[in-house]
């Protein structure tokens, strides 16, 4: 029995052990999730890329209901990809002046109202304009997002962000993609849509709630201040090459994941609706591997790990050449995993290298993606004509060794 007498309590007031309080131990919470703009930012990429790529997994589904071709049912793809390369840079020229919160929270309740009147249309034409509806509410969500994070936070931690900001985005696309596919079957692809709009407004209200006001903000003085900015830009070469980069990324993303759905929904694998849209839990993959983007970064330098990234994303597509299902979807796995690590090194390369006009910068960047992202849902649709999936894959190919020779030549060797 331990002794409780004058000598023992000396013995514990020596030791430091008397008057304190005793207070249990409890693991600490991971930054990533106790700085609440981060959950902010996943909001904004969700919510935004939700939308953007939830048609995929129906595509057929809706070819058929309006009587349209593989090309022709593509464009409501590419409505929503052109209106977003069309606005960029003036949403981030906008941004620049009237502050980036404001822009992103209004921009994301805005997209509730067309994702909405999708579910209520009754010809393919109709189906294209509110795409491009959609197209229009998306640039000062994502481009004006990755701006906040080049602002926000030092240059050495903003590709972390941007890598979780890409992983959410991934994560978006994923359950806009797999919602609609499964909801299609049992309540209806329009009832699908109403799904994807309610969620949206969830993310609107999350952006509101927990995104603090930027603080490093340095507002443009006026609209034509601003535009000297973006003007500035164009006249950066690592910049136009990252533009180019961009370019490359979202059209390889919208050829694969656009055009495999028809080469997975006919002979010999006939995958309905639902199961097209369970593929995309490869999206998940990218989505866990993106935020070690800025560790990846750090150890090897951007430019390695790009033209790393680009090689195992060639690979994947070789792989989806395979006659075999399994084969087919870790070809996608890998794309997936690897084209997200490419996004997020591009994106924060122009984030923390533009000096002025970040907003600017980022739009512009932006404008490249997707008018990347409408030439992948319109000229591989040629190759899918007169050569199925393996001359859409030709296509890919090529876009993919143009990337690496643009990031080898432009890119300086740097770790950050």
């Amino acid at each position: 029995m331990a002794s409780n007498g004058p000598g023992a309590l000396a013995k514990q007031r020596k030791l430091g052990n008397v008057g304190r309080t005793f207070r249990p131990s409890f693991p600490r919470i991971p930054p990533m999730f106790s700085d609440r703009r981060h959950i902010a930012v996943s909001f904004a990429a969700a919510g935004a890329f939700l939308n953007l790529y939830a048609p995929q997994a129906v595509l057929p589904l809706l070819a058929d209901e309006f009587g349209a071709s593989a090309a022709e049912i593509a464009m409501i793809m590419s409505a929503s990809t052109f209106a977003v390369a069309f606005t960029a840079p003036f949403t981030g020229v906008i941004a620049d002046v009237v502050g980036r919160k404001r822009v992103i929270a209004a921009a994301l309740a805005a997209l509730v109202i067309p994702t909405v009147m999708i579910a209520f249309v009754s010809s393919l034409d109709a189906l294209v304009f509110w795409r491009f509806m959609q197209g229009l509410a998306l640039p000062p969500i994502f481009a004006v997002t990755v701006a906040y994070i080049g602002g926000e936070w030092p240059a050495d931690e903003a590709t972390g962000v941007t890598g979780l900001y890409t992983a959410a985005a991934g994560l978006g696309g994923f359950l806009g993609r797999l919602l609609t596919g499964l909801l299609a079957e049992p309540i209806g692809w329009r009832n699908a849509f109403l799904v994807d709009a309610g969620l949206t407004a969830l993310c609107a209200i999350g952006v509101v709630t927990l995104l603090p006001r930027e603080k490093h903000f340095v507002r443009a003085t006026n609209l034509l201040a601003s535009l000297r900015q973006m003007l500035a830009h164009l006249r950066n070469p690592r910049l136009l090459a990252t533009f180019a980069v961009g370019f490359g990324v979202l059209f390889n993303f919208i050829a694969i994941f656009t055009f495999v759905s028809f080469h997975l929904a006919a002979p010999p694998y006939n995958l309905s609706a639902a199961a097209l849209g369970l593929i995309f839990t490869v999206y998940l993959l990218g989505t866990f591997t993106t935020p070690l983007v800025g560790r990846a970064v750090a150890r090897f330098g951007r430019r390695q790990v790009v033209v790393g990234a680009l090689a195992v994303w060639a690979g994947g597509v070789l792989l989806t050449l395979v006659p075999s299902l399994p084969a087919i979807i870790a070809g996608l796995a890998l794309a997936a995993a690897s084209g997200f690590f490419v996004q997020a090194c591009s994106q924060s390369y122009v984030a923390t290298r533009a000096q002025t006009g970040i907003s600017s910068a980022i739009g512009l960047y932006v404008t490249a993606f997707y008018i990347g992202g409408s030439a992948g849902a319109i000229v591989p649709g040629f190759g899918w004509q007169s050569g199925g999936w393996a001359a859409t894959a030709a296509f890919v190919l090529v876009m993919q060794a143009a990337m690496a020779l643009t990031v080898w030549l432009a890119w300086p060797q740097e770790r950050r």
